[in-house]
């Protein structure tokens, strides 16, 4: 399957090889497919499993778009740490469950960022809930795309011992 993921995206790459190197286009490519998949299922949870209603919980209230954000999340979470673990940044050498906890941090500041970029942009400036999540995924995502790279799936430097001297 990983093959197969990359031989698509070394086909469609052809045209963008001279505007930026194949990682790049690897990461927009997967995390724009995942990212239209979290957004699909924003919008089917917002519009028609939770009917646009609250969502009442027994200790508290959450308004319909934050709780589509979360549902999109439980499907998209896996779905991306598997892309940029397996496609995006496969020459990281750090062990998967320490890319793993990164990433899970890292999402968990997205999160975070998602949630107050949709409570400003919905109950502020009162745009459409699916306007406002397309406006928060591209701020999450620059940000994203850099975290992940320098920190998430980094590529660990292996310093090499000095030699002792031999008496």
């Amino acid at each position: 399957m990983k093959q197969l993921i990359l031989n698509i995206l070394n086909f469609f790459y052809k045209p963008f090889s001279r505007l930026m190197p194949f990682q790049t286009f690897r990461y927009l490519a997967c995390g724009g497919g995942n990212t239209l998949l979290d957004i699909f299922l924003f919008f089917i949870s917002y519009n028609f499993i939770l009917n646009k209603q609250m969502v009442h919980l027994p200790f508290l209230t959450i308004s319909p778009h934050i709780a589509a954000v979360l549902m999109a999340f439980i499907v998209s979470f896996p779905t991306g740490f598997l892309l940029n673990k397996y496609i995006v940044f496969s020459e990281s050498n750090l062990r998967g469950r320490v890319q793993l906890i990164r990433y899970f941090m890292l999402v968990g500041v997205c999160l975070l960022f998602n949630y107050v970029f949709m409570k400003f942009f919905v109950e502020i400036c009162h745009f459409y809930p699916t306007i406002a999540k397309i406006l928060t995924t591209i701020l999450v995502v620059c940000f994203s795309y850099i975290t992940q790279k320098k920190f998430t799936f980094k590529v660990k430097v292996e310093v090499a011992e000095p030699e002792s001297p031999t008496l």
